[in-house]
């Protein structure tokens, strides 16, 4: 689950690490307001929207009067931004963040993520801080360190000590820097974070040290012993259809497709991509039903997969170990019927109660195309929607 950028630093401040003093605003008549409180000469005024690349996207502004903040408020809110992450069609900014300006010395890039390769989680550092991360790697990967962390001792104080050497930390702001390395990583533990990045972590002329952007991602399956968290999430920056599969209890995410898919296991779903891809078809999304998953639930899986007006055919794909056959069958038949089905539908069915699920599927009076393999299935769905 992703927050926005004023929600993190909402939580970096109560794990003691300083962040610059902010207001948020939905409306153009709370600017003026805003600008009063924060008590800055220099304000930045920030969209906030889940995607990196605003500010080389216009939406980040440095205002220097009170009326200069409430004219780029005018500007920003309600626009639509697109970023490198957003894809063309971009997002509306509904929110801003209104926040004091800082005397910058130099700029930092800090963050905590999970490394797949050593299954621990890493602090990586650099001083080549405000501009991507990836890029830095690209052309400058001896500025990145990192520090992999021991799961049973945690964050050792000299790790972040060494990070602080190797990306060049003035001398007496180390022990500040320190203790904002612990501090994240103690977040990054107790709030079940898959990512906390600080870019730029920044040292001021007045020798302070302060997180000047921050983003966290967390692990949605922990939600439920971090009700706070859950309390950040934004339903207008998430896709309609993830939401609504969601409150179902589908896993499902949108992509850029045009055959829809419908298996149970997320093993199963990705191989089921990977083969329609195979055989030179784009799947519209994954969408895993579950091993367990009742009639009702298929069939608000169904209705889902038809909601996306890009699909122009489906696979659905179900090895009935849990999951019996016949209720999958019976699900794609009440949900056909009530959509009116009006794309190619490819089903597979293989495990448990496999031969009634099949007699429930050829007894419809749906046009329905069968298949033995799931080989077969992905090559006669891409063959239909041609």
């Amino acid at each position: 689950m992703n927050i926005h950028e004023y929600q993190a630093k909402e939580l970096l401040k109560s794990y003691n690490i300083p962040v610059p003093k902010g207001e948020v605003i939905t409306k153009i008549e709370d600017a003026e307001k805003a600008a009063w409180k924060i008590e800055s000469n220099i304000a930045v005024v920030k969209a906030q929207i889940h995607a990196g690349g605003r500010g080389k996207a216009g939406g980040v502004k440095i205002a220097k009067s009170i009326d200069e903040i409430r004219d780029f408020s005018e500007e920003l809110l309600g626009k639509n931004l697109v970023t490198h992450q957003t894809g063309p069609q971009g997002k509306e900014i509904k929110t801003l963040l209104i926040e004091e300006g800082c005397n910058i010395e130099k700029e930092y890039y800090l963050a905590i993520t999970l490394d797949r390769e050593t299954s621990r989680v890493t602090m990586i550092a650099s001083e080549e801080g405000g501009t991507d991360i990836e890029e830095v790697a690209a052309k400058s990967p001896e500025k990145i360190f990192k520090e992999v962390i021991d799961p049973v001792v945690g964050l050792a104080e000299f790790q972040a000590r060494r990070l602080c050497f190797n990306i060049n930390i003035p001398s007496n702001v180390i022990s500040d820097t320190v203790k904002i390395m612990m501090n994240l990583y103690k977040c990054f533990m107790e709030k079940d974070c898959t990512l906390t990045e600080i870019n730029p972590l920044v040292v001021t002329a007045e020798e302070k040290v302060i997180a000047l952007d921050a983003k966290l991602n967390f692990d949605e399956n922990s939600l439920y012993r971090n009700k706070d968290i859950l309390e950040y999430r934004d339903l207008d920056e998430e896709d309609e259809k993830e939401v609504e599969a969601s409150e179902h209890g589908l896993s499902y995410i949108s992509l850029d497709g045009n055959i829809g898919c419908m298996v149970n296991g997320a093993g199963l779903a990705m191989a089921t991509m990977d083969i329609i891809k195979y055989y030179g078809g784009e799947p519209a999304n994954f969408l895993d039903v579950g091993g367990g998953a009742s009639e009702e639930k298929v069939t608000n899986a169904f209705k889902i997969i038809l909601s996306d007006d890009r699909v122009k055919g489906i696979f659905v794909n179900i090895f009935g170990g849990i999951m019996k056959c016949d209720v999958i069958a019976s699900g794609i038949v009440k949900a056909a019927k009530e959509v009116n089905l009006r794309v190619p539908l490819v089903v597979r069915l293989e495990g448990t109660n496999v031969s009634l699920g099949k007699e429930i599927l050829d007894s419809s009076d749906i046009n329905i195309v069968t298949a033995k393999s799931m080989d077969e299935g992905a090559k006669k769905v891409v063959e239909l929607i041609k």
